[in-house]
């Protein structure tokens, strides 16, 4: 079984990580001095279940050089999908399956724009990681969960196969939903009303849930999210917002999203595919969403000046 892991960073380092400790023919594209330091020294993983290294990396900036594969995990940022989708073309072969682990619930559409219907899965992942260094790579909390399926719900021999094998990997639960695109939402939920809450507020999610007025905020955004999807046609349960609250109550207090993490640093983010998708999903079914609008407004200026469209 050939694996490729479009974007070695904290998501996708990890995952393919654990895969190629487990013995399976792993390849990360990746870029820059990450990648140099990838071909070098291997990959270090520190993790809460089990710190580790690969010694030997297949990885590289040319999808050319891998060829077809059997999977492929697209483990970019949310807004990078689109571009990633054009370049893992020479990797796709008939029986290639692609598996999307971004924020968001759009992702699985851009790939199926450019790779076919019978290619993409819909996809997520639940972990607290980021890239610590070249590299290196941090996992601080969450019990790693990877969770993938077809969008059309039918059965698929070789969506069984991949969940066996995360199975069969140190530090990784895998499993697959009855409805891949409710799974998809509760997961939107979750990271974007997290994100833009602790974005705003510069606090990790310990601070946001012991003080009541940014609790409260943070209730409000989910439920926002809860009403848009339901209006979106997706079957969420109706105790979404409380399951999402009991989530986030059981994360160590000091995390915080990578959202979050890129406002603070002045870099590029998914506030685009977050919080800004749930007033636009919104929208276009009535809903109003005046909490995710005032998250959207206050960090729309940050945005803008990360991508170099402001300047102050």
């Amino acid at each position: 079984m050939r694996i490729a892991i479009f974007g070695a960073g904290g998501v996708g380092g990890y995952f393919g990580g654990r895969l190629a400790q487990s013995g399976q023919d792993i390849s990360f594209i990746a870029r820059g001095k990450h990648l140099e330091a990838l071909k070098t020294n291997g990959l270090k993983i520190d993790s809460i279940a089990g710190d580790f290294k690969v010694e030997q990396i297949q990885a590289t900036d040319n999808p050319g050089e891998i060829g077809v594969v059997d999977y492929v995990l697209c483990c970019v940022k949310a807004w990078q999908v689109p571009a990633a989708a054009k370049a893992m073309k020479p990797m796709i072969g008939e029986q290639t399956l692609v598996i999307p682990l971004q924020n968001g619930v759009e992702a699985p559409g851009q790939l199926v724009d450019a790779l076919g219907e019978d290619k993409v899965l819909g996809g997520l992942c639940a972990i607290i990681t980021f890239q610590a260094g070249d590299g290196h790579i941090k996992h601080i909390g969450a019990n790693p969960l990877i969770r993938f399926g077809r969008m059309d719900k039918h059965a698929d021999p070789r969506v069984n196969q991949l969940s066996e094998v995360f199975n069969r990997c140190d530090g990784v639960k895998s499993s697959i939903p009855e409805d891949i695109n409710i799974a998809m939402w509760q997961k939107f939920m979750l990271i974007t009303a997290w994100s833009g809450i602790g974005a705003v507020t510069q606090a990790p999610i310990g601070v946001i849930l012991q003080l009541e007025e940014t609790r409260q905020m943070l209730i409000d955004a989910l439920g926002e999210i809860y009403q848009t999807g339901k209006s979106q046609g997706v079957d969420l349960p109706e105790n979404s917002v409380e399951k999402t609250m009991q989530t986030l109550q059981s994360f160590p207090e000091n995390s915080t999203t990578s959202m979050q993490r890129d406002i603070a640093e002045g870099l590029p983010s998914e506030l685009d595919v977050q919080t800004d998708a749930v007033v636009r999903l919104a929208r276009e079914v009535g809903v109003d969403t005046p909490m995710n609008r005032f998250i959207l407004h206050s960090l729309r200026p940050l945005e803008l000046r990360a991508r170099g469209a402001l300047r102050f």
